[in-house]
């Protein structure tokens, strides 16, 4: 099917995570063979932010000479903290990366006014990242796109975040809770600065669910790609996959011929 009809060339990376267990075997061979398939983004998660400044500089070396970058890095609680938000400023400036997103929400809210007081953290954060010259997300799983007293939580998150916080969209997980996707999307218009392009599919989840391989599933795809390009403010994707049938690499491997014959 190829490239969409007048797009504008996005590059595609990878949500680490998606190869976690080779990462944490070998780093820097993981972002090389990474890098060899044809990726051009990489996302670090949490487990970065032990690295040392050295280790730091070793990946940003080897990511110039593969001529791929690191944009964002998916962050847990730690990151957060007040010493952790130094660090991860540190070590997201070594690397290069534009976003310190925070990969789901501390202490698993369960009322709307919980919520707020995570809008206000990310408000806090993106003030604090400023002088850096960096910005601040927040990355959705299904709950968010659930009702809580009748609003859905990543609403409470949009309407009270400044608009420079991006909203980092797990795809797969939004179709998985029964919303529009390309509702989303048009409903935020330029705060869908990076998808996470995870796939799902109805069934069993050691079959189905989030192992199907990008483009395998009930996600529609194209039509996201062109209202995250048309009105999201989209500036990178990145395949997501939490497991499938296949090795780790296999699987970004296929997820990636996957995505060159839906996006091109």
């Amino acid at each position: 099917m190829g490239l969409l009809h007048g797009a504008k060339r996005i590059p595609v990376g990878l949500e680490m995570y998606s190869v976690r267990d080779e990462q944490a075997k070998d780093l820097l061979g993981t972002v090389r063979t990474v890098a060899q398939m044809g990726y051009e983004v990489l996302e670090f998660f949490a487990p970065y932010l032990s690295w040392t400044v050295a280790q730091a500089k070793d990946v940003r070396s080897l990511m110039n000479d593969l001529g791929v970058r690191c944009n964002s890095t998916h962050n847990n609680g730690p990151s957060f903290t007040a010493d952790g938000i130094q660090k991860a400023i540190e070590l997201n400036g070594i690397l290069g990366s534009r976003y310190i997103v925070m990969a789901s929400a501390p202490g698993r809210p369960n009322t709307a006014d919980a919520w707020k007081k995570v809008a206000d953290q990310l408000a806090v954060v993106s003030e604090q990242l400023k002088p850096a010259g960096m910005r601040t997300g927040y990355h959705n799983h299904a709950p968010e796109f659930g009702q809580m007293e009748g609003r859905r939580p990543m609403d409470i998150l949009a309407a009270n975040t400044p608009k420079e916080v991006m909203l980092q969209f797990d795809v797969g997980t939004c179709v998985e809770a029964g919303q529009d996707p390309v509702a989303w999307i048009e409903a935020n218009p330029g705060r869908i600065n990076s998808l996470h392009c995870k796939d799902w599919a109805p069934g069993p989840p050691n079959e189905k669910g989030y192992r199907v391989l990008f483009g395998e599933g009930s996600v529609p795809w194209r039509k996201i790609f062109e209202a995250a390009e048309r009105v999201g403010g989209v500036e990178y994707y990145l395949i997501e996959q939490e497991g499938s049938r296949f090795s780790e690499f296999e699987t970004a491997q296929r997820c990636l011929d996957n995505w060159r014959k839906l996006r091109g």
